[in-house]
């Protein structure tokens, strides 16, 4: 375990020694004294949080509604600089789960989320306290971590996976850094723009276009915590302009670019997550991992 210190901050963070045995899964631990109002920035990634220490995580979400305890959230927690983590003594083992695999480990579509921030013992049942009793009886931060795969393991094993082409579209966008487009990924799934949309949407918890916009602007918020200017920023990554940016940046997270390029949540990663980039291909053809158009299933509309 690491000591992370930024401004006033002080976390204590462990990674995994280990990959998980699942693609597309990725875990880092969190030991906080005093969590003071976090900025949750949009990731695209289902976010998962099993808390299981004295303390409790605290999130402040839109409407004035709170969530407590273990929580998860689909692709996109904390857009428009909605959702703020609070705490005490906070202990927890936070996921970040591709949305490729997340209906298989979650037993729902990310879908189904619908945005909101929803209390895992909503989701699990009675498995979300066992997780959490479990985690608090073992006292090393690698068996949490082998705890913790061994279970989204077995669950990933029993769920649906979700269909090739969308995979690949996914993966197309996640490898180009949000720089692909929706009508080229449907020319090269052989699927219409409709049912791309329709099929994406339903399986990964957001259309194509809005995982385009995440994946760019994840790609430029680090670029921008690294220190790099804004408008070099923008050129880079794909955007008309600075301003254009700048009005992705406030959307995602209700702040300038320059107030995220000191985001905590941001700066945590290079620690907690080492591995960033592009992630594995989970239940794609080998034809889709060389980069070949895949095999066309002609299914209903």
């Amino acid at each position: 375990m690491r000591t992370f210190m930024h401004g006033a901050a002080v976390w204590d963070v462990a990674c995994p020694q280990r990959p998980s045995r699942v693609a597309g899964l990725t875990m880092a631990g969190f030991r906080v004294r005093a969590l003071d109002a976090l900025r949750m920035v949009p990731h695209p990634a289902v976010t998962l949080l099993l808390e299981f220490g004295a303390g409790s995580p605290v999130l402040d979400c839109a409407a004035g509604r709170q969530q407590r305890g273990s929580v998860v959230a689909g692709p996109g927690l904390g857009s428009g600089g909605a959702v703020r983590a609070w705490g005490e003594n906070v202990e927890c083992v936070q996921v970040r789960l591709s949305p490729v695999i997340a209906r298989a480990v979650l037993g729902a579509s990310p879908a189904d989320l619908d945005g909101a921030v929803v209390s895992l013992g909503d989701l699990w049942g009675r498995e979300a306290s066992r997780i959490r009793e479990q985690l608090g009886d073992v006292s090393s931060w690698e068996d949490r971590f082998a705890l913790t795969d061994a279970l989204l393991a077995r669950r990933h094993e029993a769920g649906p996976p979700v269909d090739p082409e969308v995979a690949w579209a996914w993966h197309r966008i996640i490898g180009s850094r949000g720089l692909a487009r929706v009508d080229e990924l449907a020319a090269e799934v052989g699927w219409s723009r409709k049912r791309l949309w329709s099929r994406f949407r339903s399986q990964l918890g957001l259309p194509p276009k809005r995982a385009v916009k995440l994946v760019r602007f994840d790609h430029a918020a680090h670029r921008l915590v690294a220190g790099e200017g804004a408008a070099h920023v923008a050129a880079d990554c794909g955007y008309a302009d600075q301003s254009h940016l700048h009005r992705d940046v406030m959307a995602f997270t209700g702040a300038t670019p320059a107030t995220v390029g000191g985001e905590l949540f941001l700066a945590v990663d290079d620690l907690a997550w080492p591995s960033r980039g592009t992630t594995a291909m989970p239940h794609v053809s080998r034809e889709l991992r060389l980069g070949r158009r895949p095999k066309v299933r002609r299914l209903p509309l």
